[in-house]
């Protein structure tokens, strides 16, 4: 079977309903922040946020006019018979383009050095992350990220020392930092050990649970739990305009470390937990995994 054709529509899809229709965990988290509001201008944030998506959805038009830099995760089971990467690489940077234009999303590939490509693609963008998985299956979930919380994202190189306890504090002093500017109520990303890259790459990861999802480990869970209660202790709010909601989620994960140090990755997302999955059987059924999609 030839993969690229079924994975550039599948991808297209995929970016097209992570822009437009927002995954159902964050839409619950959202309206049940709205109804447990007792701040009269948050109420009214998260009364236009609920809009914004609830149009998007409705008329297929992007919820945020900041539509992302694209991303994919790419799992491919061990036993899936995909005989050329690069194909499926092509494909993918073709859905980009063709979301692009045909949803439309906002280009926002910016070379550093010159102008916007104009097509949501450039050097290393899309962004794909590739990983081996046992099965026989393709998975790919595709992540626009939006610039103002990535903005808000950080590594911090920590002493060993400061223990969990640092951790958290940590983490509760960057988002009394971020205030504001990640366009809250946010979902937070965080990974502490294996290095710089690691750390960062692991947290980012964590954006993909399901917004709310509990660690499976009932300790991390419980860091999480403290972690949301304490963001949400500062009032900053929907928007940044106070409120009781500033976090929808703390999501966390870990890797083993070097003695010497303690990475701390923390990755920002908006209110706009965007993102859309699926996966592909070897005999070309595809399983849409957040949104019903009917092709």
């Amino acid at each position: 079977m030839e993969y690229a054709p079924i994975v550039e529509k599948v991808a297209f899809n995929l970016m097209k309903y992570a822009a437009t229709v927002l995954p159902d965990s964050a839409v619950k988290a959202l309206k049940d922040a709205y109804k447990y509001e007792s701040n009269s201008v948050a109420k009214s944030q998260l009364e236009a946020i609920i809009k914004n998506f609830e149009t998007g959805a409705k008329f297929c038009i992007p919820m945020c006019q900041d539509t992302g830099i694209h991303i994919y995760y790419v799992e491919v089971g061990a036993d899936c018979p995909i005989d050329d990467l690069g194909k499926i690489k092509d494909a993918l940077i073709n859905a980009s383009r063709r979301a692009t234009k045909e949803v439309p999303m906002r280009p926002n590939a910016v070379d550093p050095f010159g102008s916007n490509s104009g097509d949501n693609t450039g050097r290393f963008i899309p962004w794909i992350n590739w990983e081996v998985v046992p099965g026989d299956k393709l998975k790919i979930v595709a992540f626009p990220k939006g610039g103002g919380s990535e903005n808000m994202s950080t590594v911090k190189m920590l002493k060993p020392g400061v223990g969990i306890k640092g951790v958290m504090k940590e983490v509760l002093d960057w988002m009394i930092h971020a205030a504001g500017q990640p366009c809250p109520p946010t979902v937070v990303g965080v990974a502490i050990g294996g290095g710089a890259d690691i750390a960062i790459k692991l947290a980012k990861k964590q954006l993909m649970r399901p917004v709310g999802q509990p660690h499976p480990d009932k300790n991390i869970a419980e860091i999480e739990r403290k972690l949301k209660e304490a963001i949400n202790t500062t009032g900053i709010g929907p928007m940044g305009l106070g409120g009781n909601t500033t976090c929808l989620a703390v999501h966390m994960d870990y890797a083993y470390r070097h003695p010497a140090s303690l990475p701390l990755g923390i990755a920002v997302q908006c209110w706009a937990a965007r993102q859309s999955g699926a996966e592909i059987a070897p005999d070309g059924k595809v399983t849409y995994l957040h949104h019903n999609i009917k092709e």
